[in-house]
């Protein structure tokens, strides 16, 4: 198996977007620094879904697709230096939401797709939250997140019950990798939001 030829994320790409967000002045209200957040999320999200099509391609051995998705989790779930709070706030969301799409995609290569349905994994993610058993709970997000790898789709249904907190947002990292998977493009840096 052959080295990939580019790296799959880069610090660099990261910080572009961090640069962004420090510039935007965001209102968390304000579509345009909605959609800048989402992007951020997305783009990370899309690297990702390439790693994960390399590797079932077979261009990527278990052991190389790992250290290759441990690359970009480093790089997105560092500690980020941005002096306004709320900006601050709105990325460390992200990070979180991003959390459960690396461990999917370790979970994906490590152990296969998940046999049981997402409104299963999710109901139990839902349950062990209210125990404050929040590692069961990644784990049951993650787990539906690998048959999300497997081409299964979020009912929003099933979405819109869970509450808010961090169950709300792992799902919404798996909302990123669903919608990656079906558009898996790089966002440009420098796309304005329309």
């Amino acid at each position: 198996m052959s080295e990939p030829p580019v790296a799959y994320y880069t610090d660099e790409r990261w910080q572009n977007w961090l640069d962004r967000l420090r510039e935007a002045e965001l209102d968390p209200e304000d579509e345009d620094a909605a959609r800048l957040l989402w992007n951020l999320q997305e783009d990370a999200a899309i690297a990702v879904t390439k790693v994960i099509a390399d590797y079932d391609d077979g261009e990527l051995d278990d052991e190389a697709a790992i250290a290759e998705l441990a690359d970009i989790r480093e790089i997105v779930l560092s500690e980020v230096e941005i002096e306004d709070e709320e900006t601050l706030l709105l990325v460390d969301g992200v990070q979180t939401s991003l959390v459960c799409v690396f461990y999917a995609a370790e979970l994906y290569v490590a152990e296969g797709v998940d046999e049981n349905p997402i409104d299963e994994r999710l109901s139990a993610a839902s349950a062990a939250e209210e125990r404050e058993a929040f590692d069961d709970a990644l784990e049951h997000c993650a787990q539906a997140g690998t048959r999300i790898i497997d081409g299964a789709a979020l009912e929003p249904e099933t979405v819109e019950e869970i509450g808010y907190g961090p169950v709300a947002e792992w799902l919404n990292g798996l909302g990123s990798l669903e919608s990656a998977f079906a558009d898996p493009e790089f966002i440009e840096e420098d796309e304005e939001a329309a």
